[in-house]
């Protein structure tokens, strides 16, 4: 049985996963069965926690981006198609990660020709840095090398999705369209926000066709991409809170992540993105954003909870050291925690930088 593969991309905090959610809910409206793989360089992912919430088949890979866990991709895929036999899979790639076309897509469409049929590949464009880093001003945040990722995510896309324009008023979105026109000629633009669902009938369409697609490979210098990715601190961690009394959950997560983009903004190290769910034991969650150290933080998925008890799970991308990271959030949860009248326990911990990335395929030619 082939499976049509959707991977969505796009950089840290341009909106893959509530992408990846809604899709995932249009194609279920259509009779069709969905299976979804996220991806992280690291364990305890907020993305996996969220979707499982509502109720999707999830696989995750992590440790590396899908380039580097080929394999185990397909093995989670595999698990999938055995457990729920879906008609689509929905990936998310890590938000850092590029050369996806050569690395990823043409593999698929090589070496298992009969078991994928491939969309087109969708780059999200995140506003937020995006403007800033295609007009090359020096306020984008990130240094040269982590620009130049965010670029070549969008250098290899099929089509360019200009997501979040539900925060955007029209000369903004106008403008952005033309800027995006101009460094990528001939990729189509779309808009769209995976918040309201504007723009999805026409990326749906787009993620339908058939044909040529996934072709784009990249003149890519390795070497600055892993330094690119190397500037970003990463980490992933877990804690349980404990109240003495009901606590505000949503109003907890929003004060943490006010903080935490606060202390970063103050160490100097821009945001990517700040991801914080919390759940209660019976299942019941919370989701929160901070996407730019120039942007307020954002409860995407409010849950009007007061519980005694809940897991937190923190997942922080920063451009500053990994273990000074590691010690702000700790601070500041167990602060903003306290002045909740809530215990913060934390259970587990990774902090790391990316590594460099090693692919198990990289295809020089389209199949």
């Amino acid at each position: 049985m082939t499976v049509r593969f959707v991977m969505i991309g796009g950089f840290l905090g341009a909106g893959k996963t509530t992408t990846v959610s809604r899709l995932a809910r249009l194609y279920q409206s259509q009779g069709k069965r969905v299976g979804v793989v996220t991806n992280d360089q690291a364990h305890d992912l907020v993305d996996t926690n969220t979707l499982r919430a509502q109720g999707l088949a999830v696989e995750e890979v992590p440790g590396a981006c899908f380039c580097c866990r080929f394999d185990d991709l397909v093995g989670r895929v595999g698990a999938l198609q055995t457990a729920d036999r879906p008609d689509v899979i929905l990936a998310e790639p890590v938000g850092s990660c590029t050369d996806l076309v050569a690395t990823v897509i043409q593999p698929l469409k090589d070496l298992y020709a009969g078991r994928f049929e491939v969309a087109p590949y969708a780059v999200l464009f995140k506003p937020s840095h995006g403007i800033r880093i295609l007009k090359n001003q020096s306020a984008g945040g990130f240094s040269p090398k982590a620009a130049y990722i965010f670029k070549k995510q969008l250098e290899e896309a099929d089509a360019i999705v200009i997501n979040r324009i539900d925060e955007l008023d029209p000369p903004r979105a106008e403008e952005l369209s033309r800027l995006v026109a101009e460094h990528f000629p001939g990729t189509p633009v779309l808009r769209a926000s995976a918040t309201t669902g504007a723009g999805f009938e026409a990326l749906a369409e787009l993620l339908d066709q058939r044909g040529g697609f996934g072709r784009k490979l990249l003149d890519i210098d390795y070497d600055t991409y892993a330094e690119g990715e190397a500037e970003l601190g990463w980490l992933n961690a877990t804690a349980r809170l404990h109240g003495a009394a009901p606590f505000d959950l949503d109003a907890l997560l929003t004060a943490v992540l006010g903080e935490l983009a606060d202390a970063c903004r103050a160490l100097g190290g821009e945001v990517a993105h700040l991801k914080l769910i919390g759940m209660d034991d019976a299942g019941a969650f919370a989701v929160g954003n901070v996407i730019s150290s120039d942007t307020a933080p954002k409860l995407s998925l409010p849950s009007g909870l007061k519980p005694r008890e809940a897991e937190l799970i923190v997942n922080a991308r920063v451009a500053i050291d990994p273990t000074v990271l590691e010690a702000e959030v700790k601070r500041v949860v167990a602060a903003q925690a306290a002045r909740a009248g809530v215990t913060a326990e934390f259970r587990t911990s990774q902090s790391l930088r990316p590594g460099r990335p090693v692919p198990t395929h990289r295809y020089t030619e389209a199949k």
